[in-house]
């Protein structure tokens, strides 16, 4: 039986993960849930699956869990540093589905114990890349991707030689606003970017699918994972979004993953790895569906495909600054404080800001280092935005 952990249960990845334990719940032996405030949430997931412990990041919210697993035999705790001990918990697999910078911690942490981390936390590549696979070679640990980009990625080199592969291709939707006239994007209001066509998913992540913000943390995470050059890195605008990433060979080849817009065939692939076990997926009926469709990106329309290549050439604690700058500016896009085309401004800036005192950004990839950076990064995005008031 193996023993699982998820950080971060009670978002969709973590729920889609959930899902798929209970359809087996003879192989799984759940170690540790943990979540933000959707205590209940947390709690029946807890109590479902047997958990040892439910951690809630919100030591406020600590009594509230407490009191929904009273009588379960669950063990309760709150704050960041119990969302660290239980990554710290041994386990054999570990779903790292935390939003944000905050996931960068616990997942290291796990990877220290040498467990297989499925990796859905795209900020811990952006923000430290080097450091994260030091840490997975340091301890023998295994990083498995759980973006379905680059789950596609992981599958089609699959008994390849990376020296064969010239280029990497991911497809993006287009998200909310693909298809609006560039002039209207400036009046966009939260409603209307929380809105996905294909996919779906929580309101930050389909906010940063509208702006392209998304994309522009996997062409990095891409860099990072697989260790190519960023000019080998394309981005597709694929509307159908069945079509999940191509891998270019130099032979001309291209290797496409195709399959239904659920986020549970990557993560089922990485549960199972290096298995292939059924999964309650669609099959697709490619007569049906007649034609894909395919067109580069505008990166006048979004500009954070260019800023992620800028990131990329940079280097160094970059990562870490574009994320920080771009966290800020997405919750102050939802407060109302600025404007959707706001965000890329607020994030090219605080940049720019960095790119001036280049002692940070050059500064050793460290987890202190990169929590640093993420720190100043955050306040300079919110002097920015103060100036930028709606």
């Amino acid at each position: 039986m193996r023993r699982v952990t998820i950080l971060g249960a009670t978002g969709s990845v973590g729920q889609n993960t959930i899902d798929l334990l209970t359809r087996a719940p003879d192989a799984y032996d759940v170690v540790a849930l943990t979540g933000g405030g959707n205590i209940a949430q947390l709690a029946r997931d807890a109590i479902a699956l047997n958990a040892e412990i439910a951690v809630t990041a919100h030591e406020n919210r600590l009594q509230d869990l407490r009191a929904a697993l009273a009588g379960s035999g669950v063990a309760a705790a709150a704050g960041a540093e119990a969302l660290v001990e239980a990554a710290a918990r041994p386990a054999d697999w570990v779903m790292s589905a935390i939003v944000g910078a905050a996931g960068l911690k616990p997942g290291l942490m796990a990877l220290q114990q040498g467990a297989t981390l499925a990796l859905a936390n795209k900020e811990s590549l952006v923000c430290a890349g080097a450091l994260v696979r030091e840490t997975a070679a340091r301890n023998d640990a295994r990083l498995l991707p759980v973006d379905s980009e680059h789950s596609a990625v992981f599958q089609a080199l699959v008994g390849e030689d990376m020296a064969a592969v010239e280029r990497i291709i991911l497809t993006a939707s287009g998200g909310a606003f693909r298809d609006w006239p560039l002039e209207a994007l400036e009046r966009a209001t939260l409603a209307e970017a929380s809105c996905h066509p294909n996919w779906k998913m929580g309101q930050r992540i389909t906010i940063d699918s509208a702006s392209m913000f998304n994309k522009a943390m996997e062409v990095i995470e891409t860099y990072e994972l697989f260790e190519v050059e960023p000019e080998q890195i394309e981005v597709l605008i694929h509307p159908e979004s069945l079509i999940h990433a191509l891998v270019g060979y130099r032979d001309g080849a291209l290797m496409a993953h195709v399959g239904a817009p659920d986020m549970r065939h990557a993560i089922g692939y990485a549960l199972h790895w290096p298995q292939r076990r059924d999964l309650p997926i669609e099959r697709l009926d490619l007569a049906r569906i007649g034609q894909l469709s395919f067109t580069a990106p505008d990166e006048i329309r979004w500009p954070a495909l260019r800023l992620a290549r800028a990131v990329m050439v940079r280097g160094g604690l970059s990562g870490a600054v574009f994320n920080a700058a771009k966290e800020r500016a997405l919750d102050g896009f939802i407060a109302g404080r600025i404007g959707f085309c706001d965000m890329a401004r607020v994030v090219e800036d605080v940049l720019s800001r960095f790119e001036s005192d280049p002692g940070v950004i050059d500064a050793a990839t460290t987890l202190d280092n990169v929590m640093q950076t993420d720190h100043l990064a955050r306040i300079r995005a919110d002097e920015m935005m103060a100036k930028r008031v709606r």
